[in-house]
């Protein structure tokens, strides 16, 4: 049994929103899923650093959450910019149970025990936003942060981190994550939401001893990411 990671699948099945208009992103949901099932076993678990799905409610994003059900493995799911469909802990829950979504699971303000580790995870927010209150965001993100840290902290093994957007790059850096990354302290965070040519300065960064990850599909070739464990 293995832990793999990947983000912003972009699923639309419901809305028009095609990815593949983008460069690299041609039949990307049948590569998506071909390449998902053939490294990814049944007993196996995905984390999916979020934009699940472009669906704007339940309804719309019923086709893009049975797609995501039926490939292998377990999936816990963080939330993206993008995912506008996003509602409550009890509200999501009720909506995979009364669909049947039983291999998907929600990662907000808590923690799992998968393969050995401790996954957390929330959605971040950019350093350099300008617009609206942008200090109480990155607060409100850091403290859903702390929280699913500290339940994966208490569950033992090694603590992972996943968040949507990227906490750091080669000139910026969101402290008030990173410093919640530090408290616990995490090791490894992996993170999404870049697309198109990235450099590398962005797509892999050693920071005070933690080691960031881009996982964004296509600039995995829509292939999931074995989380592999620390070799001591």
């Amino acid at each position: 049994m293995s832990l793999f990671v990947i983000g912003d699948p972009h699923l639309s099945f419901s809305v028009n929103k095609p990815m593949d208009v983008f460069r690299g992103w041609t039949d990307y949901v049948d590569r998506l899923r071909d390449n998902w099932n053939r490294v990814v076993g049944a007993d196996d678990s995905v984390v999916i650093a979020g934009d699940i799905s472009w669906a704007m409610n339940f309804e719309e994003a019923k086709k893009d959450f049975a797609f995501l059900n039926e490939l292998n493995g377990t999936k816990y799911i963080v939330k993206g910019n993008h995912d506008y469909w996003w509602n409550t802990m009890s509200k999501m829950n009720k909506f995979l149970e009364e669909n049947h979504f039983d291999t998907i699971k929600i990662i907000h303000n808590n923690a799992y025990k998968v393969e050995g580790f401790a996954i957390a995870g929330t959605r971040g927010w950019f350093y350099d936003d300008s617009e609206g209150d942008v200090h109480k965001v990155i607060l409100r993100e850091a403290g859903r942060l702390r929280a699913s840290l500290k339940a994966a902290s208490e569950l033992g093994g090694e603590v992972l981190a996943f968040l949507h957007y990227p906490p750091i790059n080669e000139v910026q850096r969101c402290d008030e994550l990173l410093d919640v990354l530090a408290e616990f302290p995490v090791k490894r965070c992996f993170f999404g939401h870049l697309h198109g040519f990235v450099a590398p300065g962005c797509s892999r960064i050693d920071d005070n001893g933690v080691e960031f990850r881009l996982i964004s599909a296509d600039f995995l070739q829509f292939v999931p990411k074995l989380i592999p464990p620390v070799v001591e």
